[in-house]
């Protein structure tokens, strides 16, 4: 698990990179007449932070076998997919009901960080 974390964490930072590159440049426009800069912002922000938290989850995956550490895993992903998906949705097309799925990412990344700290707590028992 620890590997596919990395493979996965790796592939989530370089479409972060990408997509904050393509808002700069490309979306920039589209982004101002939506009123929606800062959304997407916030979507890259949180992207690239959960991308190396789920680094993170395959370092402690690999330090404390457990499934603490997995569900860390399992869980940034998913959030990450979710809250800065929804965000990135509704920064572009400007799809109102994306605001309501952004909640359940949040969860779900704050999930993530309490099983990593729970497999840190723990040492992989």
């Amino acid at each position: 698990m620890p590997r596919l974390f990395t493979i996965i964490a790796a592939a989530l930072a370089f479409l972060g990179v990408a997509l904050g590159a393509f808002g700069a440049h490309g979306l920039a426009g589209t982004l101002e007449a939506n009123g929606r800069a800062d959304t997407f912002d916030t979507a890259g922000q949180y992207h690239l932070i959960h991308a190396l938290a789920l680094l993170g989850a395959a370092w402690a995956a690999e330090r404390w076998p457990g499934r603490a550490a997995r569900w860390a895993g399992y869980l940034f992903l998913l959030g990450a997919l979710l809250f800065s998906g929804s965000l990135y949705l509704l920064a572009i097309f400007d799809i109102g009901f994306m605001g309501a799925v952004a909640p359940l990412g949040g969860a779900a990344l704050l999930a993530g960080w309490l099983c990593l700290g729970l497999a840190a707590w723990r040492g992989g028992r």
